[in-house]
């Protein structure tokens, strides 16, 4: 493999946040000011191309729930191919590009082709879903663990991945990316594996966005919720008793007009 030889382009590849434009990091912020080229994903604010110079090239490549507009070999190559041009090329992605962003792939393109590259990291749709509606991760006395799964593997069809299930019972807070689709085969298996269907689950619709709806309920009950709620995608699932300090914590509930008004 060769790593960052000589090239008179570079790659960023950036994480655009969780949702919110206001939410992406200054460094890039920064970066995205000097873009000569943008592939930017679906799931972040359009709001951020703004920032992008007029004279930049953008290239929409987004994937959302089986419509991909470019597959992830092309996009490899184009980011590529744009850097071996002697181009600013900004990769600009939802959330953070090295949480099931598959940002380690595309540096692992560059790498591969010797052009330079950075990696910035992005506020992960987690971490805003779970603040914006008042669920601690981890939470003195409730959750001393968390883990990251996804329900979309690498050879994911008409089922979710459930390669992880049997983590469930190991941690305290299970957070569960792209399974909206699935919900409820997600909560069966869950209650198959020994979870109790007493379990207390979140499901967050669009993350820290002015649309943002969070729906609580258990196991047994959380899919008949989203669907009578009409919640919709994106989606993250958290699946954990802290998700019952929702009830009390969720700050931005309610408030929303009023803080993108004034922020």
């Amino acid at each position: 493999m060769k790593r960052a030889t000589h090239c008179a382009g570079k790659v960023f590849i950036v994480g655009a946040g969780p949702g919110a434009d206001d939410l992406i990091t200054l460094r890039g912020l920064r970066v995205l000011q000097q873009a000569q080229v943008v592939l930017y994903d679906a799931l972040m604010s359009a709001r951020l191309l703004d920032y992008v110079p007029s004279s930049a090239e953008r290239i929409y490549v987004g994937k959302r729930c089986g419509r991909h507009s470019a597959k992830q070999d092309d996009i490899n190559r184009l980011i590529v191919a744009k850097a071996l041009e002697g181009k600013v090329v900004v990769r600009l992605k939802g959330g953070d590009p090295l949480i099931f962003g598959r940002g380690g792939e595309e540096a692992l393109a560059c790498a591969e082709a010797g052009v330079d590259f950075e990696i910035v990291p992005g506020v992960s749709a987690i971490l805003g879903a779970a603040s914006c509606a008042g669920i601690p991760l981890t939470h003195r006395g409730i959750s001393s663990s968390v883990a990251f799964v996804t329900a979309h593997g690498a050879r994911c069809g008409e089922s979710p991945d459930l390669s992880w299930i049997n983590l469930a019972r190991e941690t305290d807070t299970l957070v569960i990316f792209m399974g909206s689709a699935w919900l409820a085969k997600i909560a069966t298996a869950l209650i198959a594996a020994g979870i109790p269907g007493t379990r207390r689950v979140a499901v967050v619709s669009n993350a820290t966005c002015q649309g943002q709806a969070t729906v609580l309920g258990n196991l047994e009950n959380i899919s008949d919720r989203v669907a009578q709620a009409g919640l919709a995608a994106p989606m993250l699932i958290i699946v954990g008793e802290v998700t019952r300090l929702s009830e009390a914590l969720d700050w931005f509930k309610g408030r929303q007009t009023a803080a993108f008004a004034t922020v």
